[in-house]
C-alpha cells in the first residue's frame, strides 16, 4: 500500500511540475533551480510521510524550540 502512496505523490508532483515549469521564464536559470530543489524537498517529504506516517511534523519542532522560553512567558 506505501508504494501506492508514493506513486500517488510522484504523479501529484509530477503533474504539478509539467504545469509550472513552462510558465517560469526562459533564461532565469536561479528561479529554475529553486523551482526544482522545492520540488526535490517536498517530494522527499512527502515520501517519508507516506514510508513514516507517524513522524513528528513541523509543528512539533516548533512547540519544541519554543517551550523553552516558556518561563519568560509566564
Amino acid at each position: 500500500m506505501k508504494v501506492a502512496g508514493v506513486l500517488g505523490v510522484t504523479i501529484l508532483l509530477a503533474l504539478i511540475f509539467l504545469s509550472q515549469w513552462p510558465i517560469l521564464k526562459k533564461n532565469k536559470k536561479k528561479v529554475k533551480m529553486a523551482f526544482l530543489s522545492l520540488m526535490l524537498i517536498n517530494w522527499i517529504l512527502a515520501v517519508l510521510l507516506v514510508v513514516f506516517p507517524d513522524m513528528p511534523g513541523p509543528g512539533q519542532l516548533v512547540d519544541f524550540i519554543y517551550q523553552s522560553f516558556e518561563p519568560f512567558w509566564q
